[in-house]
């Protein structure tokens, strides 16, 4: 499943072009306009990998917006300003941020400064254990008590995306954006009928989705 990168820039031009080149760069991105847009962004899509925040934007600035993420997660965050001075560098940090980039930048050395923190955040995830069970992300390999699992891509990302968002509750419109896609036109039947698919196939850990009755599901595991 592709990481999920939240851009928040007022500049338009800039958040089409950063956007592009993450896309191109195999990212999946979600564009805020302000600060407010970007703390909604960030609370309302808990399976981001990395935040990049321009200072200067509406409602709330980037440095309000950095604070705001670092007060619940560590999430990775970038910030991409035009202020140059030390000072504002040294207050980025400050806030919690990880990367401080300067404009003009080139957009292949964003990319490359993304992927690396993304590397350096994330290297440790390739192997995940949750409960019975063991995923090989690198090579999409499932096993339940050390019994391999067959399922199919479309299960492999439900599952994937019900664990990184654990025990968060997902509505079934969530779902079919995330795992199948925002132009896809299934209706909630999809969703239902592929939990139940892959609760069969988790045998013993099939008690880890669970049903929220008259909202979605969620994935947690059962002690």
């Amino acid at each position: 499943m592709k990481k999920k990168i939240l851009v928040a820039d007022d500049e338009s031009r800039m958040r089409i072009l950063i956007s592009d080149f993450l896309k191109d760069a195999g990212y999946s991105i979600i564009k805020a306009t302000d600060g407010a847009e970007a703390i909604d962004a960030f609370r309302r899509n808990p399976d981001l990998s990395l935040v990049i925040l321009d200072i200067m934007m509406p409602h709330y600035n980037g440095w309000e917006v950095c604070e705001e993420i670092r007060s619940t997660s560590d999430i990775p965050i970038i910030m991409l300003t035009a202020k140059v001075a030390e000072s504002d560098e040294l207050q980025g940090f400050d806030k919690g941020a990880d990367e401080y980039i300067k404009k003009p930048f080139s957009p292949s050395v964003l990319v490359a400064r993304v992927n690396a923190l993304i590397k350096r955040s994330y290297k440790d995830i390739s192997i995940i254990k949750k409960g019975r069970l063991i995923i090989d992300t690198e090579k999409h390999i499932l096993k339940c008590d050390d019994i391999k699992i067959d399922l199919s891509l479309t299960e492999y990302k439900l599952l994937m995306y019900l664990i990184e968002s654990e025990s968060v509750v997902l509505d079934r419109d969530s779902l079919l954006n995330n795992v199948w896609g925002y132009d896809y036109t299934g209706t909630d039947r999809t969703v239902d009928t592929h939990i139940n698919r892959l609760r069969d196939k988790l045998n013993a850990a099939s008690s880890y989705i669970k049903t929220v009755r008259g909202y979605g599901y969620k994935f947690e595991v059962t002690k």
